[in-house]
């Protein structure tokens, strides 16, 4: 997939996500996609340290 595919297919996903979700639904999908992908880095840095 290439990069702009990409960003759009993310940005697809986003949308199909938020539909009919509430502003306090989506703040607390956020706040758990955010800590996902912070947890995933930490998880790659230490593996790359290794």
């Amino acid at each position: 997939m290439q990069n702009c595919e990409f960003v759009t297919f993310i940005s697809i996903l986003a949308c199909s996500i938020a539909k009919d979700k509430t502003p306090e639904e989506l703040d607390i999908l956020s706040a758990i996609f955010t800590q996902l992908g912070d947890t995933l880095a930490t998880l790659s840095a230490l593996d790359n340290n290794n």
